[in-house]
């Protein structure tokens, strides 16, 4: 009797887990399809130029004959505002120095823009779309805090832990449904 009990008792378990795995599936399907897209892309990016720009080469690599770092970001300004729109604001997302190849990038929150220029002379070596960045925000959820402009990230922080929570559960009731299986077989014979 102890062994038909354990038995049910098993099931049951089995059972709920399955309408966990299933309900919380059916519940994130649109999140989970767009995290494992964007991941591959992000995975791949380093491999083409459309989804991260090639990076070019300036005339030096000695930071001693390069030009100040305001002088290079002023002309960052003039070229996105020039060559693109006057209209885009001139936020800063971030500055990549590429020492190694004379390089400097000025990203722009705006638009996702970047320039590269040459960091001795100054010039514009290339304006880049940076579609990297773009589907990184969405991978992480923190485009929804650029779109409703939240100012610490929250929804960032609230989407990740409702995936990372939602991956644990997905695995340990994966695990179960797999492995609960085995274990009433090995009760039974």
């Amino acid at each position: 009797m102890a062994r038909q009990t354990d038995r049910q008792q098993q099931a049951k378990l089995l059972r709920v887990f399955r309408k966990v795995h299933r309900m919380t599936g059916a519940f994130l399907f649109v999140f989970f399809f767009l995290v494992s897209l964007t991941g591959l892309l992000l995975g791949w990016k380093k491999h083409n130029n459309w989804l991260l720009p090639k990076s070019y080469k300036g005339s030096s690599t000695n930071l001693k004959e390069w030009l100040p770092m305001d002088s290079l970001h002023s002309n960052a300004c003039r070229y996105l505002q020039d060559s693109v729109s006057p209209d885009l604001s001139l936020k800063l997302e971030r500055i990549d120095i590429r020492k190694d190849k004379g390089m400097v990038k000025f990203v722009f929150e705006d638009g996702f823009w970047g320039l590269q220029l040459d960091g001795a002379t100054g010039k514009l070596l290339t304006i880049e779309r940076r579609r990297s960045d773009f589907i990184e925000k969405i991978h992480d959820g923190s485009i929804l805090d650029l779109y409703f402009n939240t100012p610490n990230g929250e929804i960032k922080l609230v989407y990740t832990t409702i995936m990372g929570l939602a991956l644990l559960v997905f695995t340990i009731t994966g695990f179960w449904l797999w492995y609960g299986p085995k274990r009433m077989r090995q009760h039974t014979g």
